[in-house]
Parts: C-alpha cells; sequence; structure tokens
C-alpha cells in the first residue's frame, strides 16, 4: 500500500505535484492544521454525514473534533490528505458507503442498488489552492485508497450548477466537472444539481 500512497499528481498548468496519505492517528496534527480552528467549516470536522442532524448541530465544534479523532484513532482511515511541498492542503472524505449514516437517510442519495460502494462524501481544499484542480487530484488519489483497500466501486455526490459558479461553502461534496475528470459517469440523478456519479475499479 505505501507504493500507492505516494502517488503524485500533477496539477493543471501550475507545475505543482500533489502527493497523499491516508489520515492515520501520526497525521492528526496534519488534519487539524489544514482545517484550523473553525474545523473547516463552521465546526463542521467532517462530521456532518456520521451523525444524525442533532447530534451533528448539539456537539458542533469542540465534540465535532473528538468525534473525528476518536473516528482516527480507532481506524481504518476516514479518508485522505493530500499535500504539497509537505504542507497538507486538501482533504477527501472517502470510506465504505455505510459508514456515512446521513447518506442511509436521503432520499435524493439513496441508494442505486445492492453493489458494494465506498462514497466520496465531502472535500476540504486550503482556500490558496481552489481553482487549480486540486479536487480532481484528490479524486484520482481516493480511487487508488479505495483500491489499495480493497474495494472495487467508487460513488460520489457532487453539485452540477444550473449556470455559473459554485460558492466552495455549497460545493463541499465536489463538482460534477471534477469528477468527470476523474473518470468518473452519472449513474442516477433525482435532483437536477445533484447527480450521483461511479468510478468501478478494474
Amino acid at each position: 500500500m505505501k507504493k500507492r500512497q505516494q502517488i503524485n499528481y500533477a496539477i493543471g498548468t501550475t507545475g505543482l505535484h500533489l502527493r497523499w496519505l491516508p489520515l492515520t492517528p501520526e497525521r492528526w496534527s496534519d488534519f487539524e492544521k489544514l482545517f484550523g480552528e473553525r474545523g473547516a467549516c463552521g465546526g463542521c470536522w467532517c462530521m456532518l454525514w456520521r451523525l444524525k442532524r442533532s447530534d451533528f448541530e448539539r456537539q458542533k465544534g469542540e465534540g465535532n473534533r473528538r468525534a473525528m479523532k476518536s473516528i482516527v484513532a480507532s481506524g481504518p482511515a476516514p479518508g485522505i490528505l493530500g499535500f504539497i511541498d509537505q504542507q497538507p492542503v486538501a482533504w477527501c472524505s472517502v470510506a465504505p458507503r455505510e459508514t456515512f449514516s446521513a447518506l442511509q437517510r436521503s432520499r435524493i442519495l439513496e441508494k442505486v442498488d445492492d453493489q458494494p460502494v465506498w462514497s466520496i462524501s465531502c472535500f476540504f481544499v486550503r482556500k490558496d489552492h481552489r481553482g487549480k484542480g486540486v479536487s480532481t487530484c484528490m479524486a484520482a488519489a481516493a480511487v487508488e485508497f479505495v483500491r489499495a483497500s480493497g474495494g472495487s466501486l467508487v460513488e460520489a455526490y457532487p453539485v452540477e450548477p444550473k449556470k455559473g459558479r459554485t460558492a466552495p461553502a455549497f460545493a463541499w461534496t465536489g463538482l460534477a466537472s471534477a469528477f468527470r475528470k476523474a473518470g468518473f459517469t452519472e449513474c442516477a440523478r433525482r435532483s437536477e444539481t445533484r447527480p450521483v456519479m461511479r468510478r468501478r475499479i478494474t
């Protein structure tokens, strides 16, 4: 698995290269550094998909931070970190679909079929690296992570805006265009702006 963890992804025409690694206990400080005092967005700490909404709101902030730290400590890794020049610049939450209880309750994002899938539930990219293709690279890296973990099918739930750009605050599940570039194809759409996309690992 170590070899796959070291894969580099060229980002656009910037000349930057991104390296990914699973979020394990020894990389918790990198995760905290990337997410900052606000826990990425409003005290989320990437717990929204993993909890009932009432529980998420009740423990927003420090409670969510402790909850995520406990998940990381107990393993397996709940996602991957992206690094550029040894600095954490991106996060991708990817794990078996049943890990995310909120997905099980979503009408729009309900199961397409009974195939076992891994779900990419969200991204967080450092502000100064947005708009450079980092999400596409992280989606491709997530596929490699799933491959190394023994999975064969990866699913994502991006936003596809009707027109214009989408503010980062509303695109934390990624953009459909980024997933297409990473080899994903649409397999269902129950909302005009929310396709379900998949990539099979061969």
